[in-house]
This record gives C-alpha cells, structure tokens and sequence, in this order.
C-alpha cells in the first residue's frame, strides 16, 4: 500500500518546486520519489483549475459513495438471501399484493 504523507508535507514539496528546485533534487532531499512529487503537481494544477481532471475533493466524495454503495450492495443480498431461506421472495420494486 502507497505511504500517505500529510497535505502540510505535500505544501511544502510543491512550494520548494515552485520556487525553482529540481524535482530529482528534492525527491532525494526528502527521501520520496519523484514521481510522487509529479503526481502530486498534476493534482495540484487540477485542483486549481490549471488542468482539467476530477479534483480532489470530488475525488474523496466519489470514493466514500462508492464504499457507501458497496455497503448497501451486501446489505440487500443479504435481504434477498433470507428472504429466499424463508420462502418470501418479492420484486425490487414490491410486486403484487394478494387481494383480499
């Protein structure tokens, strides 16, 4: 899994190439690859409208519905499973009632 650095970290990578360091020499400084620092430079560019791209905060949104929607998934296959155990399988959409 990818190490995670603190936005204030990544601040000051990008405020040190924005001030005319190298990108190879800061990565070596600083003990993290340069490609790191280009990543996190496109996302930068992006996030400020230089580029276009789906920014971080939409990122970070994106990424919790889809966990949310992963977690509603089970959730219902576990409902239709123990209504098939129990005999009782009804449509998504509610289906018909018996008339009485």
């Amino acid at each position: 899994m990818p190490r995670s650095y603190p936005p204030e970290f990544r601040r000051k990578v990008l405020d040190l190439v924005t001030s005319g360091r190298k990108v190879a020499e800061v990565a070596q400084l600083l003990g993290i690859s340069d490609q790191t620092i280009y990543v996190w430079r496109r996302q930068h560019l992006i996030d400020t409208g230089q580029l276009p791209g789906t920014n971080s905060i939409d990122q970070s949104e994106l990424a919790v519905a889809r966990k949310r929607i992963a977690e509603l998934e089970a959730e219902l296959a576990i409902h239709r499973r123990a209504a098939e155990l129990l005999g009782e399988v009804t449509s998504p959409k509610g289906g018909s009632k018996p008339s009485a």
